[in-house]
């Protein structure tokens, strides 16, 4: 068990090495074993094919036959033979009687003498081959008839030594085991730079590291409230848990594809794709409003991709915009307040100086001129969230020094809910205030009507409008000319848009009358089925 332990700790990486060189040794030595086993058999086929092809020539050569008809055949036959032996790279060509006496042999002293060895069916007319330890040691021979008009008279041995077979086997071995070599070197360098690559890329890690940090990590991924995305350094997606593709809708074939292609705000993929870490930047996503941090991600030194979280700040922003018309309707008490106390100061002062017509008349004024524009403001708007929204934002454009006209009426039962009207009126006019910051005259102009059942909201500016470009972009998601993205400005339009949409209208960016821009929303009233 520790041995085993032992093995299951090595890196994964050195594990597979050693399965493949083991393999390839496995692999190579096999084959030189059955190469070297299939030369020896054919060396000693070839050779047994190469015997009797001699003898049966021999035997059927006239020379044997018109020599065998002499008184002394081996004055004949013994050169021929010798010199057939030579040319065919034989060993023995033995002519015999059928007593087994030689006329033949490679040694002339054996001339004369009984051929050893057995003939089989030779004597019959039969072919017979066979291995044997004869006068010139083991061999592989060959003896085959000579006929004469159908009559067996003598017999042929063709031979060819075990040695001498033994030498062509192994210049045949030679060459399979060099063979082998070069197969084992290569196998070997290619397990090689297969293992050094493989070490690279589970970072040398053992094969319970491996299933450890899979496990974990998977169940961190999918268990985790953030959503979380991770990209190569060419932007691609390689990691994305279940919350990353609820809060960005994305599609199931995510991993491996672009960041650029998933229909992301352009912000929110400059951030993405950014090389500096972000920490908790707003930006917008369909109709939802994430908080994002982004960071690269490194190894051993070098940029590898980087990572995104992202949480859902949706139904937080929303009441944060509520809370955000109250505080400013809040200061606007504020500054009312401090402004009333002044006037106060100036009506006893007055009094005082004995001068009561003209307190009178200061006090009514201020105050006629302060009901006019409640009295403007709550009947263009029921709601008194809304009409709050209105009067603060009034006393804030006349703190500085703007303008601010309310005209039309919201109708009755739009269908609009109080926070929607309140999202886009609010962001709307705090865009317009920024834009006349700088203008002369400063005025804006807010508008309702009714168009059929939607409702329609118009509010211009006597800034200095939009270029082309801003006008073709400035409804893009996550677009914005206040701030550069990350910094949780500039999600004003893009909230309008996300509100209109929902509400099944839309919004167009023109040129107002006063010569600023115009921005016209259309709000339809939802049913109960969009409302849930």
């Amino acid at each position: 068990m520790p041995r085993l332990r032992l093995l299951r700790d090595r890196p994964v990486a050195r594990q597979v090495l050693v399965l493949q060189v083991g393999t390839v040794l496995l692999l190579v030595l096999t084959g030189i074993l059955l190469a070297s086993y299939d030369a020896r058999r054919d060396a000693r086929s070839r050779a047994t094919q190469r015997a009797v092809a001699v003898a049966q020539t021999v035997a059927d050569a006239p020379t044997v036959r018109e020599a065998l008809a002499t008184p002394d055949p081996t004055a004949r036959l013994q050169p021929w033979t010798e010199e057939v032996r030579r040319d065919t790279d034989t060993d023995f060509v033995v002519v015999m009687g059928l007593d087994r006496t030689r006329f033949t042999h490679t040694d002339p002293d054996q001339i004369g003498g009984r051929f050893v060895g057995d003939l089989g069916d030779a004597p019959q007319g039969e072919l017979f081959t066979q291995e044997y330890t004869g006068t010139l040691g083991p061999s592989v021979r060959a003896v085959v008839p000579v006929e004469d008009d159908g009559r067996v008279v003598a017999l042929v041995s063709v031979g060819i030594t075990v040695s001498d077979i033994n030498r062509g086997l192994r210049r045949d071995v030679t060459v399979v085991v060099l063979c082998g070599v070069l197969v084992l070197l290569g196998g070997l360098v290619g397990a090689w730079l297969l293992g050094r690559r493989l070490h690279r890329v589970t970072h040398g890690m053992g094969e319970r590291e491996l299933a450890r940090m899979y496990e974990y990590y998977s169940a961190v991924l999918h268990s985790v409230r953030e959503g979380l995305l991770l990209l190569d350094g060419a932007g691609r997606v390689q990691l994305v848990n279940d919350e990353a593709r609820r809060l960005l809708a994305l599609p199931e074939d995510v991993v491996g594809r672009p960041i650029e292609e998933l229909g992301l705000a352009p912000a929110l993929v400059a951030a993405a794709r950014g090389r500096t870490a972000e920490s908790d930047d707003l930006y917008l996503a369909g109709e939802r409003i994430l908080v994002v941090s982004s960071a690269p991600a490194r190894w051993d030194g070098r940029d590898v991709g980087s990572v995104v979280t992202l949480r859902d700040h949706t139904e937080l922003r929303s009441v944060t915009g509520e809370l955000e018309v109250v505080r400013r309707l809040t200061e606007s008490l504020r500054s009312q307040n401090h402004e009333s106390a002044n006037r106060l100061h100036t009506v006893v002062s007055l009094i005082e100086m004995g001068r009561a017509e003209e307190a009178v008349d200061f006090a009514t004024s201020e105050l006629h001129v302060a009901q006019l524009l409640t009295d403007r403001v709550v009947g263009a708007v029921d709601d008194p969230v809304v009409a709050a929204l209105l009067l603060g934002k009034s006393a804030e454009a006349a703190e500085r020094g703007v303008e601010l006209v309310v005209t039309g009426t919201v109708p009755e039962g739009s269908g609009v809910p109080p926070r929607d009207l309140v999202t886009v009126v609010g962001n709307l006019v705090d865009n317009a205030l920024d834009a006349v910051a700088d203008a002369d005259p400063r005025r804006i102009e807010v508008a309702f009507a009714g168009e059929g059942s939607a409702l329609v909201v118009r509010v211009g500016d006597s800034g200095p409008g939009l270029s082309p470009g801003d006008a073709e972009r400035v409804l893009d998601r996550g677009w914005t000319t206040k701030a550069s993205p990350g910094t949780g400005r500039g999600l004003g339009l893009a909230l309008v848009v996300q509100t209109a949409r929902r509400h099944g209208g839309g919004v167009e960016v023109g040129t107002s009358p006063l010569g600023g821009a115009e921005f016209t929303v259309t709000l339809r009233p939802r049913t109960p089925v969009e409302s849930t």
